[in-house]
């Protein structure tokens, strides 16, 4: 008999355990969070900005492969991020994300599964953080972002919280040679103009970094469809 391959978008609220909790809190709060103010010098504004409640969706802008640690790191609540489902044909990295917290999602298309495991956080205690750009950026700019972020919000009724990130790019080993700066927006209700949330986004993104967003081609492909689907 053929062992069934597990899915690794699939997620229940069951599974967004105290071990699973436990992994995140000792390997980002306290393993990543030491280098972070130790090299980095780390630094939140607007924690006021924060919900209290976990039905919302964090959005940051992306700019390394180290902000969804650190964003777990700084955030009150655990964090659940979206990995492309590649990742989860590396055997260590699938171990390692997985434990963290992650699931799979096809960046081309949306599955019900992450409908359901998107429902499925708002049920246990941690939320959802997405990366609206889908792929790292560079500092300076903002683009490559589509309206799947704001499709995803709209058909969970979650809202939107915009994260600004500089300096997470820079790769410093030296204590005291780095500063990240993370700021933390104004909620953006979730809405069925899905390109209206977007430039919201935008336009916050904009403020909370300094960066200049750049229209591409690309962003007429989403992931969950836009403001009429």
């Amino acid at each position: 008999m053929t062992k069934q391959k597990k899915q690794y978008s699939v997620r229940e609220a069951s599974q967004f355990n105290r071990w699973r909790s436990l992994f995140q809190f000792l390997v980002c709060k306290i393993g990543y969070m030491i280098r972070l103010k130790l090299v980095y010098r780390i630094e939140v504004h607007g924690r006021e900005n924060i919900p209290e409640d976990n039905k919302y969706i964090i959005c940051p802008n992306h700019l390394s492969t180290l902000d969804p640690p650190m964003l777990a790191a700084v955030w009150p609540r655990n964090v659940a991020f979206m990995a492309k489902k590649e990742l989860f044909d590396i055997r260590f990295i699938r171990w390692w994300i997985d434990w963290l917290g992650a699931f799979a999602v096809n960046r081309e298309s949306l599955a019900p599964s992450t409908v359901k495991t998107v429902q499925a956080i708002k049920e246990s205690k941690w939320v959802l953080g997405i990366f609206p750009q889908g792929t790292r950026g560079v500092p300076g700019e903002i683009k490559g972002v589509t309206t799947g972020f704001a499709g995803l919000a709209r058909l969970t009724k979650c809202d939107v919280l915009p994260v600004g990130i500089t300096g997470s790019n820079e790769v410093k080993r030296i204590p005291f040679t780095g500063k990240i700066i993370i700021n933390i927006g104004k909620i953006i209700p979730y809405d069925k103009d899905t390109e209206k949330v977007k430039t919201q986004w935008i336009e916050q993104i904009q403020d909370l970094t300094g960066f200049k967003y750049i229209d591409t081609p690309e962003e007429e492909l989403s992931l969950v469809g836009g403001k009429n689907d």
